[in-house]
């Protein structure tokens, strides 16, 4: 998450408040930390956190004084950035430590398989058969072939972790959960090219030899976190 908020901060052209970014990511990364087996995320601790955080990017901006022409740039991609990579991202430390051993293991291999076997599926699928554009102004190089057969990937592995592992998990419940996370998966996909797209960037970093950066590789896990948290609080209760 420190290396992704970096990244994101250089995607932004350095327009953020690095610092500010780092504190109020650390503090909330220290909330889903902390959050206890068979409990729910501390709501209010993150909303005391956001309302301060926000109040002391307002106001460190200000102090900072001219050019004020680009405060609400700065403001907006400090808060923007802890959100989307922090807010997002750290409801997966949640399913760690808020749930038992073998539960958060469970619910964590079935999201990685699921995610990272659809999103390989689609690259191999539009890279073999890709003709037609899924959003050639955002993404040129994904296509509606390559996006059908991450779909089709992502429920032959919700199935197969249902039966290699997470056998608690039916299967009326793992093959629409799987599609559910395939498709915000290509959201969160897009929604970081569109970002990129806005900066003018073909990755984030250079630092995955052919992936780009580590942001590069959160982008569709990260829409998914909330879901698969949220998900297991209310059908594991």
């Amino acid at each position: 998450m420190s290396i992704a908020l970096w990244e994101f901060w250089r995607l932004a052209r350095r327009q953020a408040d690095l610092a500010a970014m780092f504190v109020g990511g650390a503090a909330l990364f220290v909330v889903f930390l902390f959050t206890a087996p068979g409990k729910l995320i501390d709501f209010e601790m993150i909303y005391a956190i956001l309302l301060v955080f926000t109040i002391s990017a307002l106001t460190a901006a200000m102090l900072r004084g001219a050019p004020f022409d680009k405060m609400i740039v700065s403001v907006g991609v400090t808060v923007l950035g802890v959100l989307y990579v922090v807010l997002l991202g750290g409801h997966l430390i949640a399913i760690r430590m808020g749930f038992g051993p073998e539960l958060s293991r469970h619910l964590l291999s079935f999201f990685f398989l699921v995610i990272m076997s659809a999103d390989m599926a689609a690259y191999a699928g539009g890279s073999l058969f890709g003709s037609h554009k899924l959003a050639p102004a955002i993404s040129p190089g994904k296509t509606w072939e390559g996006a059908i057969a991450g779909m089709m990937i992502s429920l032959l592995a919700g199935a197969l972790a249902h039966f290699w592992f997470f056998m608690e998990l039916p299967l009326k419940i793992a093959l629409p959960l799987a599609g559910l996370m395939n498709v915000l998966s290509v959201l969160g996909d897009l929604t970081e090219s569109a970002l990129k797209r806005s900066a003018g960037a073909k990755d984030t970093a250079k630092i995955l030899p052919g992936h780009g950066g580590v942001l590069d590789r959160l982008d569709s896990l990260l829409f998914n976190a909330p879901v698969i948290y949220y998900f297991a609080r209310l059908y594991f209760k």
